[in-house]
């Protein structure tokens, strides 16, 4: 299923002059103690119809803003103008309700069954427009538009890529614990357009995006030995990662989708395995008799892998070149260590830990240094990185309780919970979906 199929004529520039010269911006480079105020005002010039699906687009934008953290929208009955998308604001009142970036819209009618809508981003003391632009699509899309926007909104403002445009595919779960039932199951960042997979019949675990968001690597249980799958989003065709001799798991794909790695479980060792797509050649990256090697994940470069191993006598944390040898440990904290991911950006590697009876989810640099804890809790783990490398989501089960998703900014702020319709498991988050 392409996600987008609709989307046409996407970014139209909308400008007034002096709008290069805005300087508004928010600095993240660590830690914020204090959102910016942002007023989200509803559409005009439309009908009834395309005006009420522009508010629905707005409300997205003002959400996806507000979970992020880094923004607090302004409450709606403060506001003293309600602004024409073709004027400029009265800039006055928005500074009167301590507002710092405005945004102001548009819908109208494009015909065909479309719809256009245009945004405008104001930074209010400078009174200039900071960017704006137009998006046409089919009406079945307008969430989407409202990710497209708040991600564009986001980008401005922050100097980095955004984040909303994209989804989650995790492990759904529900029964009894000794009659569990696990489906996948994928939806937009923000949880809507929920959708399961598989049925449920078969034990699933470990779903990965590729790198342009339309397949998913995954473990099932569905053959004997258990092995890894591949399944196009598209189609809903499924096919095995090859049939090897011992269980395979833990898969993810390489940064360009060409590949794919994993584990291997065969004659009490686990080794690390590469499977290419053209052709499906495979090659051995790890030989440790009577190890564990396992949960590998590709730098975004291609040219290194981070995974856990009990090499050492513990579980903890090891970088080795993509084409296998010279594996280096970089953890060396108290504790367990497990479920590595590196980060889109290359900066950091995301991490799961065990000690003292508690698990933490945290971030190290790829040579180990500057180790950071985020959360602690009776059991946190299976961490997956937004795809600007700005935000956490990961698997979190209370003592007594269900999995829950949760997110967590990298400065170890604003942690929420991802809602989902039952427990949640072993998270993924996709790049960017392609338009």
């Amino acid at each position: 299923m392409r996600y987008l199929l609709s989307l046409f004529a996407a970014f139209l520039s909308l400008g007034f002059a002096g709008a290069a010269n805005a300087v508004l911006k928010i600095d993240i480079t660590s830690g914020y103690s204090s959102p910016m105020p942002i007023a989200v005002t509803p559409p005009s010039g439309g009908s009834s119809s395309a005006n009420s699906m522009g508010a629905n687009i707005m409300r997205v934008v003002e959400a996806d803003l507000e979970r992020s953290g880094l923004f607090r929208p302004i409450n709606h009955n403060a506001f003293i103008e309600q602004p024409a998308a073709d004027a400029l604001p009265r800039f006055a009142d928005w500074r009167q309700i301590n507002t710092q970036a405005l945004v102001t819209s548009s819908v109208r009618d494009a015909g065909n069954g479309s719809v256009a809508v245009a945004f405008r981003l104001w930074d209010v003391a400078g009174q200039q427009q900071m960017t704006g632009k137009e998006f046409n699509t089919l009406s079945g899309n307008w969430r989407r538009v409202g990710h497209l926007i708040a991600d564009e909104i986001y980008k401005r403002l922050t100097g980095e890529e955004g984040y909303f445009d994209s989804r989650i595919v995790y492990v759904a779960e529900s029964g009894s614990a000794k009659k569990r039932i696990k489906r996948l199951a994928i939806m937009d960042q923000d949880g809507e357009n929920h959708k399961f997979l598989t049925s449920g019949s078969e034990l699933v675990l470990t779903p990965r995006f590729s790198p342009n968001s339309q397949e998913i690597v995954y473990m099932s249980y569905a053959s004997k030995p258990p092995r890894v799958y591949l399944r196009d989003l598209q189609t809903g065709r499924e096919d095995a990662l090859g049939r090897y001799e011992g269980m395979s798991f833990a898969p993810r794909f390489s940064a360009n989708g060409s590949k794919a790695i994993f584990s291997i479980a065969k004659g009490g060792s686990t080794q690390i395995h590469e499977v290419s797509f053209s052709g499906r050649g495979m090659r051995q990256l790890t030989n440790t008799p009577g190890i564990i090697n396992t949960s590998p994940s590709y730098s975004p470069d291609g040219s290194r892998i981070v995974f856990n191993s009990d090499r050492g006598g513990s579980q903890q944390l090891y970088v080795m070149s993509a084409s296998g040898g010279n594996a280096e440990r970089i953890s060396f904290g108290d504790g367990r260590y497990g479920t590595p991911v590196w980060s889109p950006r290359g900066d950091w590697i995301a991490f799961t830990k065990m000690k003292g009876g508690m698990f933490y989810i945290g971030v190290m640099r790829p040579d180990g240094t500057g180790e950071r804890l985020l959360t602690q809790s009776y059991m946190d783990e299976g961490p997956t990185w937004s795809p600007n490398g700005r935000v956490i989501i990961f698997a979190r089960q209370a003592r007594g309780a269900g999995t829950r998703l949760y997110s967590i900014d990298v400065t170890g702020t604003n942690l929420r919970e991802v809602l989902t319709p039952m427990d949640a498991s072993d998270p993924a988050w996709s790049p960017l979906l392609p338009l």
